[in-house]
C-alpha cells in the first residue's frame, strides 16, 4: 500500500514536506518505506513516484556501485590526472562491453541478471593448458568452457548483428 502525506519535524525542516510511505507486510515481518520528495502530486502520484522514479534511482545508483566495485572504477591512485582519467575511461568502456554482454549474449541464461564480477570470474576467465610444439600449438580448455552457458553465450552473439547505421 502506498500512501501520500506532509510532515514538518518540529525543529529541522522549516516547511512541511511530501511525504510518501509503502506498507509492506514480507514472510520475515513489516518492510516500511518513507521517500520525502518535492515532486508534486498532482505530477506523480505515490505508486509511480516510489516505483518508477525512487526505485530507478536505486538501480541507478546500483549500476554505479557495480561499476566501482567491479571493474575498479573506484582506483584513481595513479600519480598524475591524465593516467587517472585513462583507468576511468578504461573501466567505463569494460562496463559497456559487459552490459551489452549481459544484454545480447547471456539472454536467456541462467547468467542474464548477474553483475560484472560474476560475468568476469566465472564466463570471461578462462583456464586453459597450452601445449606448443614445432609444428603445431594446442590448447586445452577446462569443464567452463564447454558448458552450455559458454555455448549458449557464443550462439547468442553469433545470430546477433549490429543495427545498420545511417
Amino acid at each position: 500500500m502506498f500512501k501520500d502525506f506532509t510532515y514538518q519535524t518540529r525543529k529541522s525542516w522549516s516547511r512541511e514536506r511530501r511525504v510518501v510511505g509503502k506498507a509492506e507486510h514480507l514472510a520475515k515481518g513489516s518492510n516500511p518505506r518513507f521517500i520525502v520528495t518535492s515532486l508534486l502530486a498532482e505530477e506523480h502520484d505515490a505508486r509511480t513516484l516510489y516505483e518508477d522514479v525512487y526505485c530507478a534511482r536505486g538501480e541507478m545508483e546500483n549500476r554505479i556501485k557495480e561499476q566501482q566495485m567491479c571493474l575498479f572504477a573506484d582506483r584513481t591512485s595513479c600519480a598524475t590526472m591524465r593516467a587517472n582519467q585513462l583507468r576511468l575511461w578504461l573501466s567505463s568502456a569494460a562496463y559497456t562491453l559487459l552490459t551489452a554482454l549481459r544484454q545480447f549474449g547471456l539472454q536467456g541464461t541462467e547468467m542474464a541478471q548477474a553483475r560484472c564480477d560474476t560475468i568476469r570470474l566465472k564466463l570471461l576467465k578462462l583456464g586453459a593448458l597450452v601445449r606448443t610444439t614445432v609444428r603445431r600449438c594446442g590448447f586445452r580448455f577446462g569443464e567452463l568452457a564447454v558448458s552450455a552457458v559458454f555455448a549458449q553465450v557464443y550462439e547468442n552473439l553469433r545470430r546477433w548483428s549490429l543495427p545498420a547505421s545511417g
